[in-house]
């Protein structure tokens, strides 16, 4: 615990079985209350290797999307009383050290939510981040920031932190089952007023973390764009969408 607030880290996970146990031990649990890692029909033992490091597991039978495995995560983790919930992937991307950190931006009612950003200090291309990835990952942040009236270093980092408030707010199960989901669900938390802090965090890319390729991620912008234009639209009145409601 931080502060008194019940801590629950979030593991969305998929083909995460060669970097789960590395991820596993860097986490601080000096701070950290329980974890949660919910499978999203992995084709490797991910499962297995959670169940031998005694991590609580949720196993889709059928695979639901980066966003379907998310909403599991978030309805896992309040069920189980979390006043803060991180979420980090399993994949070894980032590292869990700054858990704590971000708990305590959150804990001590600085922040609602937390974004570990690649983009702040040393940056992402250092890190391995493919040039094409930092490019676009630097439009659209511009785009976004500029249509939802954030200063935002990025939006597509896959480690942050909410308060439990954050998340019995917004309307996830409005959102997409697909990567997009990240993005409209920070949309959803500029929607409702609530107050986004950034951390720096160093990134690995290796064989092992998980990532998109090119096709996805051609739609994943899409959808990236489409979601900052509906927000707007929706600010000017000119539409309600369910995001947001």
């Amino acid at each position: 615990m931080l502060n008194g607030k019940k801590i629950i880290v979030i593991l969305p996970a998929y083909n995460a079985a060669k970097t789960l146990e590395t991820t596993w031990k860097e986490i601080p649990f000096d701070f950290v209350d329980d974890v949660v890692l919910v499978d999203d029909a992995s084709r490797d033992n991910t499962v297995e290797e959670a169940e031998r490091l005694g991590i609580k597991t949720i196993v889709h039978v059928a695979n639901r999307g980066y966003g379907g495995n998310q909403k599991t995560c978030y309805r896992a983790a309040l069920e189980l009383g979390a006043d803060i919930v991180v979420m980090l992937h399993p994949d070894y991307q980032y590292t869990p050290r700054l858990i704590t950190a971000m708990a305590a931006m959150i804990a001590w009612e600085e922040f609602d939510a937390v974004l570990a950003s690649r983009i702040l200090g040393r940056g992402a291309l250092k890190g391995g981040m493919p040039l094409y990835k930092y490019v676009s990952n630097r439009f659209l942040t511009l785009a976004e920031n500029l249509l939802l009236g954030q200063k935002l270093s990025e939006y597509h980092t896959g480690y942050r932190a909410f308060s439990r408030e954050v998340l019995k707010r917004l309307p996830l199960e409005q959102n997409s089952d697909d990567f997009v989901f990240d993005n409209q669900m920070l949309a959803q938390i500029a929607w409702f007023g609530f107050r986004i802090g950034e951390v720096s965090c160093p990134t690995r890319y290796f064989p092992e973390a998980s990532s998109i390729n090119f096709r996805r991620s051609v739609i994943y912008g899409v959808g990236v764009l489409r979601t900052a234009l509906q927000y707007r639209l929706a600010r000017m009145g000119l539409i309600k969408p369910s995001l947001y409601q």
